[in-house]
């Protein structure tokens, strides 16, 4: 699926649609590199986000409309650099795919130390606070104004699974955090949505053990279906390329038969 550019997309001198511009962290592996890739092939510019250059690189692939930028997005100076060079570059900002996180420790409650709680905490919602704090304000003050903010929520924003405090937590936060990012965007032409993905075929999922058999509400273990990871991506590239007078608030997408509706 290759989608055309909405009608208010910005438009140059002849009124022809300009390429939108998107920033995606986490992009050098899993949902975020296959989202930028996703988007690159229909036409967009992409600011790639990551920790390490060289899985950022290799997802860019020598793409010209292409911008791979290290980043640690715990760090205010670093995310603020990033947004920095996605505008110094392409001009604006259209979206924010907000998918940087990391699962955790498989712990429960009772042997969560502080550290492990700080670690999970810090990436994936102090950096999903900090990155999509920095669209708003670049998406707010530029001409025309508005954009989009996709974060990314993880069906563990809904349903837990065990021994997962940390990351089922967090998650939790990103449905209040989108919420808020959805009524303050109102006035700018801002909107966003939760994106709440479950069983893509990633290395997370291998590390759960969904193959293998994956830790269950009732103590036993059993294998869980997975799917493409073209296909979250192509749900990215839907909602990233919806009009801003629809906005999407929060999109469920499953493999078909995994333990989630009654999960346990």
């Amino acid at each position: 699926m290759t989608t055309s550019a909405p009608i208010d997309s910005p438009r140059d001198e002849s009124g022809r649609p300009e390429p939108r511009t998107a920033v995606i962290t986490g992009a050098g592996s899993g949902i975020g590199a296959a989202s930028a890739r996703r988007l690159l092939a229909a036409g967009w510019n992409v600011v790639l986000a990551g920790r390490r250059s060289a899985p950022l690189e290799e997802t860019a692939g020598g793409h010209p409309q292409a911008l791979a930028v290290p980043t640690d997005v715990t760090d205010p100076d670093s995310v603020a650099a990033l947004f920095d060079a996605a505008v110094g570059r392409f001009g604006r900002i259209d979206l924010l795919l907000n998918n940087a996180g990391t699962f955790g420790p498989a712990v429960d409650v009772g042997d969560l130390t502080a550290a492990q709680w700080n670690d999970v905490v810090a990436v994936n919602l102090t950096g999903a606070v900090l990155c999509a704090g920095e669209a708003f304000r670049r998406m707010r003050d530029q001409l025309p104004a508005g954009g989009r903010i996709i974060n990314n929520g993880s069906i563990s924003a809904q349903a837990p699974r065990p021994r997962s405090v940390a990351y089922t937590t967090t998650k939790h936060a990103i449905s209040g955090l989108t919420k808020s990012i959805e009524l303050d965007g109102r006035a700018h032409g801002i909107s966003c949505t939760q994106l709440d993905i479950g069983n893509t075929a990633t290395d997370m999922m291998t590390a759960i053990g969904t193959g293998s058999g994956a830790l269950q509400a009732d103590g036993t273990r059993r294998t869980e279906p997975t799917f493409p990871l073209e296909e979250a991506a192509r749900t990215v590239e839907f909602l990233a390329s919806l009009p801003a007078s629809a906005s999407v608030n929060q999109l469920t997408i499953t493999a078909a038969g995994m333990p989630f509706v009654g999960r346990g």
